[in-house]
C-alpha cells in the first residue's frame, strides 16, 4: 500500500515562516482536499510535497522513503504535480506536452516507444484532449491548455498526485469531468490525490479527507464531514455557512451567508409560517434588519427547521412526517399573537400542516399584522381538498397583506413598523419611502385599527 507521511513540517520564505508543524498520513486511495483561505500556505504545502521548496524541518516519506533523499527522477515515477501556473515557453504541440509526462520512464536519450504511445493516447482520451494532439499549446484557451497539462501528469501514471488548484480557466462541464475523471482513479487504481481547492462544494463532494489549514497551521484534519463543518468554516474563513447533506449525491453541500452588516435592533418580533426551505431567505434577511425573529410549526429536518436551528431562531417543532399536535398548535398559536407581524411563505399546504394556516387565521383576527407571500398560487400547492384556499380567502378577508414576492418583504415591513413608532409620536408620514409603500402601509395599518 501506498502512504505519504508528512511529519512536522514547517516551510519559510527568508525569514517568514509560512506553515509550522504540519502532520498528515495520507494512503492509497484517498482524495485529499487541501482547503483554507489565502495566505494559509496550501500551495507551499504542495511545494514541499513536490520537492519545489525544501522544509525547513520535519520530513516527507513516500513508502517510508524521505523524498529528499531520493533522486529526482525517481520521485517523478511515482508523483506527478499539477502547478498553479503553467507557462510554456516553446510552442510544443499538445502532443508532445504530454509526451513529456513519459520522460521520467525513459533512460537517457532513449526514444518513447509504441508502449509510451499508448499510455500518452490514453492520458489525452481521459483529458478529452486528444482531438487536440497536433494543436500548438499556446494557441490552446485557458481551460484547453489546463487539461493538457493534467493530461501530461496522468502520463507519468503517478502513484501520488498533486494538484493546486486544479480547476483554474475551466467551466463547469470541464470541471466536473476533470473531477469525476480523478475520483475515478483514487477508486479504481488507488491514487492518492491531494489537491488545492476554493470550491468547498466541490471538495465535498470529491473528497473523501481533508486538510483545513489557518495561518499555516492545521486547524482540522481527517474525513470530509469531519473537517467542513459550520463551526470550523465560520472559524477559519469568517463567514456563517450551512453544511448538510445532499440527498441526490449523498455529500455534504455548504451554503455560505453572505457576510452583512446587522442594522440595529428592533423591539418587534416576526414569526414565520414556512416548510421546505420557503423560509431560509426570509429568516435571514429578516434577522438582518434586527428583528427578532421566530418560526413554527415546522418537522425536524425540515430545511427550515435547520436554517433556524443554525440561526438560533425559537422554532416551536414537531417529529419529522408527524402531523401538528395541539400542544404544538397552541404553542405556535401564542407565538403569533406575540409577534409583531405574523409571514405566510409560499409553503404547500396539506392536512399535516394545515393547522398552521388555521393558527394564523386567529392571529389576525387577534388584531396581528400578516404578510401572505403568493409567490404560487395557493390553488396549485393546496392538497387539502381546497381548504387551505378558502383559509387563504379568508386571510385576505380579514385584512393580510398578500404580495408576489419574498424580496419586497423587509421594506414593507420596516415602513409598517417605522409608521406604527412614528405615530406613537404623533406623526402620519414614514420619511424615505416611496408614496406606493406609504399608502399601502397606511391602509393596512388602518385595517389593522379596524379589527
Amino acid at each position: 500500500m501506498v502512504l505519504l507521511d508528512i511529519n512536522g513540517v514547517e516551510c519559510r520564505y527568508g525569514s517568514t515562516k509560512i506553515l509550522e508543524n504540519v502532520s498528515l498520513t495520507v494512503k492509497e486511495g484517498d482524495f485529499v482536499g487541501v482547503l483554507g483561505p489565502n495566505g494559509s500556505g496550501k500551495s507551499t504545502l504542495l511545494k514541499s510535497i513536490s520537492r519545489t521548496l525544501k522544509p525547513y524541518k520535519g520530513s516527507i516519506m513516500l513508502n517510508d522513503k524521505d523524498i529528499y533523499k531520493l533522486k529526482s527522477i525517481d520521485v517523478a515515477k511515482q508523483m506527478a504535480v499539477v502547478p498553479q501556473e503553467n507557462a510554456i515557453s516553446f510552442n510544443f504541440t499538445a502532443l508532445e506536452v504530454v509526451m513529456m509526462g513519459r520522460s521520467p520512464h525513459l533512460a537517457r536519450f532513449e526514444a518513447e516507444t509504441e508502449k509510451d504511445m499508448q499510455i500518452t493516447r490514453k492520458a489525452m482520451n481521459l483529458t478529452n484532449t486528444w482531438h487536440l494532439a497536433s494543436r500548438p499549446v499556446n494557441e490552446l484557451s485557458g481551460g484547453e491548455r489546463q487539461r493538457v497539462i493534467i493530461a501530461r501528469a496522468l502520463a507519468q501514471e503517478p502513484k501520488v498526485l498533486l494538484l493546486d488548484e486544479p480547476l483554474t480557466y475551466l467551466d463547469i462541464i470541464n470541471q466536473l469531468e476533470i473531477m469525476d475523471l480523478i475520483k475515478s482513479l483514487c477508486v479504481a487504481e488507488g491514487i492518492i490525490v491531494m489537491a488545492v481547492i476554493h470550491d468547498l462544494n466541490l471538495a465535498a463532494r470529491y473528497c473523501n479527507a481533508a486538510l483545513l489549514l489557518k495561518n499555516g497551521k492545521v486547524f482540522a484534519a481527517g474525513s470530509i464531514d469531519v473537517v467542513l463543518t459550520s463551526e470550523n468554516i465560520k472559524n477559519v474563513f469568517k463567514v456563517d455557512a450551512i453544511v448538510r447533506k445532499n440527498a441526490v449525491t449523498d455529500s455534504l453541500y455548504v451554503i455560505p451567508m453572505s457576510p452583512q452588516k446587522a442594522s440595529p435592533p428592533r423591539n418587534c418580533s416576526i414569526h414565520i409560517v414556512s416548510g421546505a426551505g420557503t423560509g431560509t431567505v426570509l429568516m435571514k434577511a429578516l434577522q438582518k434588519e434586527g428583528y427578532i425573529v421566530t418560526a413554527g410549526v415546522l418537522n425536524v429536518l425540515d430545511t427550515d427547521f435547520e436554517t433556524a436551528e443554525f440561526l438560533n431562531i425559537p422554532v416551536i417543532s414537531e417529529a419529522p412526517f408527524s402531523p401538528i399536535t395541539e400542544k404544538s398548535c397552541m404553542a405556535n398559536l401564542d407565538m403569533m399573537t406575540k409577534a409583531g407581524f405574523v409571514v405566510i411563505t409560499s409553503v404547500p399546504f396539506g392536512y399535516g400542516n394545515l393547522p398552521n394556516l388555521e393558527s394564523a387565521l386567529e392571529a389576525v383576527k387577534s388584531g396581528t399584522q400578516t404578510y401572505v407571500i403568493e409567490e404560487e398560487p395557493i390553488e396549485s400547492r393546496d392538497f387539502t381538498g381546497g381548504k387551505a384556499t378558502a383559509l387563504m380567502a379568508e386571510l385576505r378577508k380579514q385584512g393580510a397583506v398578500f404580495i408576489k414576492r419574498a424580496s419586497e418583504l423587509p421594506t414593507l415591513v420596516n415602513a409598517n413598523h417605522d409608521l406604527m413608532e412614528l405615530q406613537k409620536n404623533g406623526q402620519k408620514e414614514i420619511p424615505g419611502h416611496t408614496k406606493k409603500v406609504t399608502k399601502e402601509i397606511v391602509q393596512t395599518t388602518r385595517r389593522k385599527e379596524q379589527n
